[in-house]
């Protein structure tokens, strides 16, 4: 059932499945077969790149309602973030590719930012519908962008496929198409500033046990590995 093309699993809906991925990585460690790690690595590359991945602040959505990644189904799950950030870690830990640590980072810090709760459990989902209308915060318009970036907005919509008509319902979902650079990472950081100042979706702040124990792993996992304090603390502290 492996997408060569599209990576992952099946078609539309299609959904991480992080345990598989796992799966690959050990196998390939075990065996030396570099065919587990090319399928590991080709759903890693195709789900980070995608429209499931929320660019600006980090994190995966649940699923894509395509075969391809780019529409997701816009509700994040504490659960497939704690094992997603896992899956990114242990294939850092194998290759060494610098984007996987940076998902890893960048998830961990959506997790901080947006799930933890004043008693330093993590709340367990942020709502697909802001205000009843599915993705909104999360979409944008080319004007929209331009508004905000003025004369950089060229180069953040071509490495992110911002166009006219949009590449969703008239909107455009952010996906990475080329490689970006400082400049086009501070654009990203502005258009940030922006989205967090929209409505923002709600979220369902039941403290899970079994949810709250995988994130714990991630960041325990992911402080040691990446030497990081601040989630070896995050850990403890959940």
């Amino acid at each position: 059932e492996f997408d060569a093309r599209n990576g992952g699993w099946g078609g539309a809906p299609k959904f991480p499945q992080p345990m598989t991925i796992e799966f690959l990585l050990r196998l390939h460690q075990r065996t030396g077969d570099e065919r587990p790690l090319a399928m590991a690595r080709r759903t890693l590359d195709a789900m980070a790149a995608g429209g499931i991945y929320d660019h600006l602040g980090g994190g995966f959505a649940r699923y894509a309602t395509d075969a391809i990644w780019l529409v997701p189904h816009f509700e994040k799950m504490l659960y497939d973030n704690a094992l997603l950030a896992r899956a990114y870690l242990h294939a850092w830990q194998v290759t060494r590719e610098p984007r996987y640590r940076e998902v890893v980072e960048e998830t961990l810090a959506f997790v901080v930012r947006e799930l933890r709760t004043a008693d330093g459990g993590f709340a367990s989902s942020l709502d697909a519908d802001t205000d009843g209308e599915e993705g909104a915060t999360y979409v944008w318009s080319a004007d929209e962008v331009r508004a905000v970036l003025g004369e950089d907005a060229a180069a953040f919509m071509a490495a992110y496929d911002v166009t006219e008509n949009g590449n969703w319902e008239g909107h455009n979902i952010l996906q990475r198409v080329a490689p970006v650079d400082d400049d086009v990472r501070a654009s990203a950081r502005r258009l940030f500033e922006t989205r967090a100042r929209r409505p923002q979706p709600g979220r369902d702040d039941k403290v899970l046990t079994a949810w709250n124990g995988l994130m714990i792993a991630a960041f325990a996992e992911a402080g040691a590995a990446l030497g990081e304090r601040r989630w070896l603390d995050a850990a403890a502290d959940a």
